[in-house]
């Protein structure tokens, strides 16, 4: 068993994992927060993007100091369990027929619209008025069709873009 596998199974609960789990979420509110609250309190336009820029770097190096608190257990610890909960909402890696057809009408309604879209604006109902709604619309579906589509789908859009991968006929057709 390698190191990281092992540091990772042993959490290392204590002030320096807790302190820098602190600092970490810390990292994360400070420009979430104080960006919106510089923003609101009508300074100039010079003076809110100063104090925005100064904000969002503190918080980058508060994330680096936060992991360097942590140290590479309490590091490998929070990153194992972040990866682990992530993998228990993954796609499956295979899918029935009807999974995969409806997954691909998902995946392909939101391309052919978006295409269509700009030529047929005057016949798709309030367009005009609300474009970033039909936007937002065909990005959530198009990204929930991966997930519908499942594992083997991610290989073969990966493939794409691989100009040595082949595609292998199947035999049961």
């Amino acid at each position: 068993m390698n190191e990281d596998a092992s540091t990772a199974a042993q959490p290392a609960v204590g002030w320096r994992l807790k302190f820098g789990i602190s600092m970490f979420v810390l990292s994360i509110l400070l420009p979430v927060v104080g960006v919106p609250l510089v923003a609101s309190l009508g300074l100039s336009g010079t003076m809110t993007a100063s104090v925005s820029g100064v904000l969002l770097v503190g918080a980058e190096v508060l994330g680096v100091l936060a992991i360097a608190v942590m140290g590479k257990p309490g590091f490998l610890y929070i990153k194992s369990r972040f990866f682990g909960l992530l993998r228990r909402y993954s796609p499956p890696r295979e899918v029935g027929r009807a999974r995969y057809n409806s997954g691909l009408v998902m995946f392909i309604l939101p391309l052919l619209f978006g295409w269509l879209s700009i030529y047929a604006a005057d016949y798709i109902p309030l367009f005009d008025e609300h474009p970033l709604a039909y936007a937002i619309s065909g990005d959530l579906l198009l990204l929930a069709s991966l997930f519908v589509l499942g594992g083997d789908f991610w290989d073969k859009i990966r493939a794409l873009f691989i100009h040595s991968d082949k595609v292998c006929p199947s035999a049961s057709k």
